[in-house]
């Protein structure tokens, strides 16, 4: 049994696709199931059943995804901290985060990082749902991840940046857009701009429409929060999204943001292993993100007014 078998494992686990981690290892299909067998023989358990969309742990194989996990990802995460401790102000940070996330929360900091550390290199990996970045933590090799905060974790801590609170995009010629808030009864008969699927957000949008006994029905469902921006601003639907600063000013003449005050703010923040064991490159990026957000908000709410 050999780290890399382990990685590989992990791998399958967290991907559920032999195929679709040999891609990402660049090597064969046969190379990947040869890691599977070899822990499989030396084990003598089965720890993947196979299904028609790919392959899950059996019971044995969970307990030992959950055991490597971890323990892998301590394991990356010491040895990169050794290669930081060689390179000094030349190494690396590595963050996995949503692909609207850079733009919104992250463009002014990664300017003023580079500029205080023009050696180190940034590098994203780009995430679908909170739950993968959880899952990519998990794997190690990556330093943080920007994600929309929910429960506790398992292995995860989670620090909150940002508050957000929730509006209605509405083109500037809706008849919703003259209200100064939205209440639920607002929201009864309109079609929503659904949210992407499996995401943190979602699921706190629908848990609260449940709780309110409002059902409005779905147009479409869209991949970010951008692009469901993008169809309300043309008029081609409602959406309810988190108020972010980039979408207020000149460059959105069409677009109205009513706030909805009834509905509980979304927090998003960083999210790490475990914050003591941070490179001192990953915090000093983490804390610059955090202060250059808070500066953004700021600025955005004494220009609009708000508290």
């Amino acid at each position: 049994m050999t780290l890399d078998d382990l990685r590989v494992f992990v791998a399958v686990c967290r991907t559920g696709s032999l195929s679709g981690v040999a891609r990402d290892l660049s090597c064969t299909q046969s190379a990947v199931s040869q890691h599977i067998k070899r822990l499989e023989r030396e084990l003598g358990l089965s720890l993947l059943e196979r299904h028609p969309r790919g392959v899950v742990p059996t019971q044995a194989g969970q307990l030992l995804q959950a055991a490597a996990a971890g323990g892998l990802g301590d394991i990356d995460q010491a040895l990169r901290r050794l290669r930081d401790l060689v390179h000094g102000e030349a190494g690396s940070v590595r963050i996995t985060t949503g692909a609207t996330t850079v733009r919104h929360f992250m463009s002014d900091a990664i300017v003023a990082f580079r500029r205080r550390y023009p050696q180190v290199s940034l590098e994203f990996q780009t995430a679908y749902s909170s739950r993968s970045c959880f899952d990519a933590l998990i794997a190690g090799g990556l330093d943080l991840a920007w994600i929309t905060l929910g429960g506790p974790v398992r292995g995860i801590e989670q620090r909150p940046v940002v508050e957000l609170p929730w509006v209605l995009a509405v083109h500037a010629d809706d008849t919703l857009a003259a209200k100064s808030s939205i209440t639920p009864a607002d929201l009864a008969g309109i079609r929503l701009i659904g949210l992407p699927a499996n995401t943190t957000s979602r699921s706190q949008l629908g848990a609260w429409l449940g709780e309110t006994g409002i059902s409005p029905a779905s147009d479409t469902s869209v991949a970010d929060w951008d692009t469901a921006i993008l169809l309300a601003e043309l008029g081609l639907g409602h959406a309810i999204v988190p108020d972010l600063p980039g979408w207020h000013g000149p460059g959105h003449p069409d677009l109205r943001l009513i706030p909805i005050p009834a509905l509980p703010t979304l927090w998003t923040g960083w999210a790490v292993r475990r914050w003591d064991a941070l490179s001192p490159l990953a915090r000093a990026f983490a804390d610059t993100v955090s202060h250059n957000c808070g500066s953004q908000l700021s600025r955005t709410g004494e220009e609009f007014g708000i508290a």
